[in-house]
């Protein structure tokens, strides 16, 4: 039961010592309490926990013209923040996590603003059936946070200069352009910005939990610093690519997926799945479901169906059929 909200509003555009500060809010995470903390990165793209940068992001573009890349912990896809953005995460204890109930205060908070929403399919929020807010989420020791992006006035031109969506992403959607599948909520209400934004957040927040919410106070300096040295090295941004032969791809209802298998005797000893399915440990079971078998089709089929339930096994088995092993 949630007793207590707090909030934290972030004073700083950088995406790694913004990052350190949700990675600290959460491992601080009351049993009672829920939080929400609001925070503004510059230039900046950020990737799900299981994607490949290379594939979604031109980095060396990106690097060049004073941008930085960015990884977080949770699934999903990836995303550009500027300062036109606002990004919003809730942390509780995993027996509060209620993900409708979250939405609803980005949804109230809008409506303060003078804008009508409406929930979409992979968690999305819509304005005039274009979308202005994803959503993702992260599970461990029994913590949860769900965050997502509310766009004010982002720079789409820059959107969709630094990402580049797979091929098979844009072919599933058919969309032509980024301007036609999202919208800045600063078209639907002129006087709209990003600090007026975090006011209708803090306001929604305490109508909807019927509680009044307390400004929280960090003091762990030295932890922020690690946190943040973390997320900004090389070895977790980009350590996670690894050599392969064998590369495949698809769209599936719960999500992209590109698999990278390194095949050496006829055993697979090495594998990486890269997807932006809600659910983030999908990678990862099937990552140890495949290392070390035989890139056989009884062996994989077996090894897959034992450690992941459908449609996932199916799907990922059948991606690896299609390339005629």
């Amino acid at each position: 039961m949630i007793n207590e909200l707090r909030f934290y509003i972030g004073n700083g555009f950088d995406p790694y010592e913004n990052l350190a500060v949700e990675r600290f809010l959460f491992e601080n995470a009351a049993e009672d309490c829920l939080t929400l903390y609001l925070w503004q990165n510059a230039k900046t793209v950020v990737i799900g926990r299981n994607q490949n940068p290379w594939t979604e992001c031109r980095c060396a573009l990106l690097e060049e013209e004073g941008g930085k890349l960015a990884r977080r912990m949770s699934g999903g896809g990836a995303v550009f923040h500027d300062k036109g953005n606002l990004n919003f995460t809730f942390l509780c204890a995993e027996s509060n996590f209620n993900v409708p109930r979250q939405m609803s205060v980005i949804k109230r908070a809008c409506a303060l603003a003078g804008i009508e929403t409406e929930l979409s399919g992979r968690n999305d929020i819509l304005a005039q059936g274009r979308k202005f807010s994803g959503n993702a989420f992260y599970h461990s020791q029994n913590r949860a946070y769900h965050h997502g992006t509310i766009l004010i006035s982002a720079d789409f031109e820059l959107m969709q200069r630094y990402l580049t969506p797979p091929k098979a992403k844009l072919e599933a959607k058919g969309v032509k352009s980024v301007r036609s599948r999202v919208i800045n909520l600063s078209e639907l209400s002129e006087n709209l910005t990003c600090e007026s934004m975090k006011k209708y957040m803090v306001s929604a927040f305490e109508e909807v939990y019927g509680l009044k919410a307390q400004k929280v106070e960090i003091s762990d300096a030295e932890r922020i610093k690690n946190l943040a040295n973390e997320y900004g090295s090389w070895d977790f941004l980009y350590g996670k690519t690894v050599p392969f032969t064998v590369s495949c791809e698809e769209k599936f209802a719960w999500g992209y997926v590109q698999l990278l298998l390194q095949v050496e005797n006829g055993f697979i000893k090495s594998a990486r799945l890269y997807t932006d399915a809600m659910d983030a440990d999908v990678s990862e079971t099937a990552e140890n479901a495949l290392l070390d078998r035989r890139l056989e089709e009884n062996e994989v089929q077996n090894a897959l169906k034992a450690s992941l339930s459908a449609p996932f096994a199916d799907d990922i088995f059948n991606l690896i059929k299609n390339q005629a092993i």
